[in-house]
């Protein structure tokens, strides 16, 4: 067996966002007489709201109030915020345990969730997320890693033992999975796992209120930065409202005064 990798830190990757058909917008505006009409910003995150909220009342020929930056900041002042529902970005997320999906996965409403299987995937050659707090305490740090070195130990043998208890099914896939499937309930939330996460703009600021809080878990609030720190370079008409926090453990939170958006 390998030897016992630890992760201390998450990784985020954005990997999908939104698109604006231009040509189906432009065909839309003509047909309803409003040809002239263009938003003030090139980023189809920040574009889609907006027309969405301007199609409520028409508000096209007119628009109030003009430019898409005041816009959207009304729209958060008044709450309105279904019309960031139209907005989805796409996420990747690594290093994180499984104490941090079962708490992400809380978070049903405008969150769509794709998790590494282990069913399927060999956790034998899994790595571990150790949190700071332990990692920087010598006599903790040998406590845990003993602990997850032992439950990783056992798993390898309970997999090699069942599948020789399943040896008279004929299918390998199946042999696998139904022994790693029982095997598994020895593994420790700190197992690293993976998540592909779709979420609309509505939804990733509630999350963002809750997990970047300084409140929060430290492992989720720190995926949470991390996806914060892109959003609000993907749209600053939407997410630029959050301010940093520094925390006196060295990590960051966020705070906004337009909650519940």
């Amino acid at each position: 067996m390998k030897s016992v990798k630890l992760i201390h830190r998450p990784s985020v990757y954005l990997v999908g966002r939104p698109s604006l058909d231009e040509g189906e917008l432009a065909r839309f505006l003509r047909d309803h007489d409003i040809p002239d009409w263009k938003s003030d910003t090139s980023i189809s995150a920040e574009i889609l709201p907006e027309v969405a909220g301007r199609v409520c009342y028409m508000s096209f020929a007119k628009p109030r109030p003009g430019g898409n930056q005041a816009y959207i900041s009304r729209i958060r002042e008044v709450k309105h915020g279904s019309v960031f529902e139209h907005s989805v970005w796409n996420f990747l997320i690594t290093g994180v345990s499984r104490s941090f999906t079962h708490e992400l996965v809380r978070h049903r409403a405008g969150f769509g969730y794709s998790q590494l299987s282990q069913r399927y995937v060999d956790e034998s050659v899994a790595d571990f997320v150790e949190p700071d707090c332990i990692a920087n305490d010598p006599e903790l740090h040998e406590v845990w890693q003993g602990a997850v070195r032992q439950a990783q130990e056992a798993y390898v043998k309970l997999v090699s033992g069942l599948q020789e208890k399943f040896a008279s099914v004929e299918d390998k896939t199946l042999r696998r999975k139904l022994a790693r499937q029982a095997a598994r309930s020895v593994l420790p939330n700190a197992t690293e796992t993976k998540i592909f996460v779709t979420a609309n703009a509505r939804a990733l600021r509630h999350f963002i209120e809750l997990r970047c809080s300084e409140h929060a878990e430290v492992e989720i609030r720190a995926v949470a930065a991390q996806m914060l720190e892109i959003l609000q370079r993907e749209a600053p008409s939407i997410f630029g409202d959050y301010e940093w926090v520094d925390l006196s453990d060295g990590t960051r939170a966020a705070t906004t005064p337009h909650s519940k958006v």
